[in-house]
Order: C-alpha cells, then sequence, then structure tokens
C-alpha cells in the first residue's frame, strides 16, 4: 500500500520531510561502471562501443554499421500504419508551433550613458540526442528533443538510439524522419554518452547531449558535463494529482498509474481533501492494476512510492505541491480553482490544469515538452524548450563620452579587487580620442 499522510495529524512535518527525503535513485555501483565505459570510450573509441554495443545489445557490427543508414530507417519508417504517422504528423507540428512562440528576440539598445548594450541568440553547432529503446520505445521523445533544436537553428543533430537485438523500432525510425535527425546511430547506455561527448573515428563529437534514458544513462550524462553540455539530470518519472472529491475516482487512478507505469521507481502522489475519495482512488487504482499490461511496473511503484497526502483545505495546498516540486502536477479541480491554484505553485516542471487535462496529453500532443525536471529539480529548473539549442552572447559597444561615464565606477571596483591591469584598461583610453 502507498504511504499515507495526513497533513492535520500530530508529526506531519516529520514524516512529510522524511517522505521527500527518499532516495529512488539506483546504487552507488552504476556511477562505477559509467566512469570506466567512459574511460574505454575515451581510450577505444569505436572498438569499445562495438565491443558494448555486442554484449548489451546483442548486435554484432563493424564501427561502419554502427551507424543507421538513411534508407535502412526510411525502410523502417514505411511499416507504420497511417494512423500512427499521422499522429507523430499532428504532434510534431504542435512541437513545432508552441516552441516557434518560444524564441527568445535579441537585445539592442542604448542607454542613458550612451553605452550600446545587447545580447545576441545563436544556435548550438552540434547537439546529440539520447532516445530509449530498451523496455519501451518513446517515438515521443524523438520529436520532443529534436523539434525544439530543428527550431532553434541547429546544424547537426545526431540521434543515437540503442537497437536490441539489431531490431529498429518502425516509430522511432519514422519520428526521426519526421524530426528531421541528421544522423541516427544504433548505440545506447553510459557508451553512447561517451561517443556523443568525446567522438571516435567514426562519430565526430557534439557540444550538447539531451534526452531522457536510464540510470547508466543519467550518470553519463552527469560524467561528461563541462566536456559538453546536458539538458538535466533525468531521474524516475513522477506526477502529482490535486483532486477534490468531486472527480470520478476512475479519472484520478489512471492519472496516477499514467506514469506509475513508466518504472517501479516512479512517483505517483495524490493531494486530496477527502479521505472517502482518497481511498476510493485507492481502491480504483487497484482495480485497474487488474488490467494493465505493466502492472508489475505500475503495482511496485504505486506499493512503494506512493503517496496519498490528505489536506484539510484543497485551495492552501500549494506549499506541500511546492515542496514535492513534481515532474507533472495535475490540478483536478473547477476551472476557476484549478486557474488560481496555478498561480500559487512556483516548483513544478509541468502544471495541467482542469478535470479535463491529463498529462499524458502533455506526453503527446499538447505541444509542450515533456523532457522536465525530476527528483525535486524544479525548485531550480525547467523543462527542455528552444532556449536549451541557443546561446546567448552578450554586445558592448562604448563610445568616447560612455566610457568616460563608466570608468569611475570601473576603476573603483578594480582597485577594490587588488586587479591593477583591469583598471589600467580603463584609465589608459580616458586621455584618448577616437
Amino acid at each position: 500500500m502507498p504511504l499515507r499522510l495526513d497533513a492535520s495529524a500530530p508529526g506531519f512535518d516529520r514524516d512529510f520531510a522524511s517522505f521527500l527525503a527518499r532516495n529512488r535513485d539506483t546504487d552507488e555501483n552504476v556511477d562505477r561502471v559509467v566512469a570506466e565505459i567512459i574511460a574505454d570510450v575515451r581510450a577505444r573509441g569505436d572498438a569499445a562501443v562495438i565491443d558494448y554495443t555486442r554484449k548489451f545489445d546483442k548486435v554484432e557490427s563493424d564501427a561502419a554499421g554502427l551507424r543507421i543508414p538513411d534508407a535502412d530507417r526510411r525502410m523502417a519508417a514505411l511499416q507504420v500504419p497511417e494512423a500512427q504517422r499521422e499522429a507523430l504528423e499532428f504532434a510534431a507540428k504542435r512541437i513545432e508551433a508552441f516552441h516557434r512562440e518560444l524564441l527568445p528576440k535579441d537585445v539592442d539598445f542604448t542607454d542613458d550613458t550612451g553605452t550600446r548594450l545587447g545580447a545576441r541568440y545563436r544556435p548550438i553547432d552540434s547537439v546529440g540526442v539520447y532516445v530509449p529503446g530498451g523496455t519501451a520505445a518513446y517515438p515521443s521523445s524523438v520529436l520532443m528533443n529534436i523539434v525544439p533544436a530543428k527550431v532553434a537553428g541547429v546544424k547537426r543533430i545526431v540521434m543515437v538510439v540503442p537497437t536490441p537485438g539489431g531490431i529498429l523500432n518502425p516509430l522511432v525510425m519514422l519520428a526521426s524522419e519526421i524530426a528531421g535527425a541528421d544522423e541516427v546511430w544504433r548505440i545506447g547506455g553510459a557508451q553512447a554518452v561517451a561517443a556523443l561527448a568525446y567522438g571516435t573515428r567514426s562519430m565526430k563529437p557534439v557540444d550538447k547531449i539531451t534526452g531522457p534514458g536510464n540510470a547508466y544513462v543519467a550518470a553519463a550524462k552527469r560524467r561528461v558535463f563541462g566536456q559538453v553540455g546536458i539538458d538535466l539530470i533525468a531521474g524516475p518519472s513522477e506526477i502529482l494529482v490535486v483532486a477534490d472529491r468531486n472527480n470520478d475516482p476512475a479519472w484520478i487512478a489512471a492519472d496516477l498509474l499514467s506514469q506509475a507505469e513508466h518504472d517501479a521507481s516512479s512517483q505517483s502522489v495524490l493531494v486530496a481533501d477527502d479521505a472517502a475519495f482518497a481511498d476510493a482512488v485507492a481502491v480504483a487504482v487497484d482495480a485497474q492494476l487488474k488490467v494493465m499490461p505493466r502492472a508489475g511496473i505500475a503495482g511496485a511503484s504505486w506499493r512503494d512510492n506512493g503517496c496519498i497526502v490528505l489536506v484539510p483545505n484543497i485551495a492552501a495546498c500549494a506549499p506541500i505541491v511546492d515542496a514535492i516540486a513534481a515532474e507533472h502536477v495535475e490540478l483536478a479541480l473547477e476551472p476557476e480553482a484549478a486557474e488560481v491554484l496555478s498561480h500559487r505553485i512556483s516548483h513544478a516542471g509541468a502544471i495541467f490544469i482542469g478535470r479535463h487535462t491529463p498529462e499524458a496529453i502533455g506526453d503527446y500532443v499538447a505541444g509542450t515538452n515533456h523532457v522536465l525536471p525530476t527528483s525535486r529539480a524544479a525548485r531550480f529548473s525547467g523543462g527542455l524548450g528552444v532556449a536549451d539549442f541557443l546561446k546567448r552572447t552578450s554586445i558592448v559597444a562604448c563610445t568616447p563620452g560612455s566610457l568616460a561615464a563608466l570608468a569611475p565606477a570601473a576603476l573603483a571596483l578594480a582597485e577594490a579587487e587588488g586587479l591593477d591591469a583591469h583598471g589600467r584598461s580603463v584609465s589608459i583610453r580616458l586621455n584618448r580620442r577616437g
């Protein structure tokens, strides 16, 4: 059974703090294994990647065979039924439209001292996109990573995806075609991250790596950060549903299980204002688990990591929601109440407002991005977007007059910091014209 907490009960603060402190990540041995793999790929390049691909994916290949030919992925994509093709194209168009609205604008102005200031946004040259390919295929993740990169203007997009047994997933291949991947490679795990970061004889390195993966992929991204940029360290999926007693318990149960089915380490949390309703949701979860194809995974997630929090006033639950800082937050309330509460919440990867907005819509076709912060990282970061594929360069241009206006403060600060050459580079210009 999931953990039950009552915000009105004595000891709630202690028990809630203990819940927040739970670690759902895998053991420390993962980082040790990943460090060895990365070092091996750096040392042996293609040979190491080939060996790991044979070991983990049971794929025999030479270096040339690691890259999937465009003709092969097009052939695989042709196997996708028309309805699924149309769904992917529909989703891609919505994702593109939303992210075009997020494109930042260059800034260029002259302030009251006569100094010109500005900022220019330019795309990253090359990006590597990791796509999971183990227990499940995620063509939606292909779109969520590559489409914003295309909107940003990234010149080279390299997709890596494991192909267990050498089998290409038609949906993933089609998504790579629709989104516009320039290269697709049949490698996964920490070895793929290492190859993207450091390059091999066959694969040129990239400048940034994005995309979700398992614990080994997350650990590898953490280790190569600095050599390349990364989007975020993705942990197990999460959903928090705020629901009052006026909801259908079956709807809320389905929402909770929508993330629980990802992984046994996923977390589903219900915040409710009525104990009887919460009990009804728990009963509905058990009923739906009996007919779910991924019942083993979802059941373990709900049993080991699920939580029901009872609150006396659902309109005032924002502090609890913010403390959990979940990846996905559903507000299954009347529209006005949901809207008001949404503005009180500061820490959430994405907020889904109203009873008719299940989180799964955001996973696929809303247009917003489903690559979101987990493990309470929503306290300090947001989800993947077009800005993640852009760099901002500041622009400064002084005239003789504006330099003279700024110089006294600059000289005072250089002196305070004991940086004589800083100050001299300013003062030496004050006696010159032109």
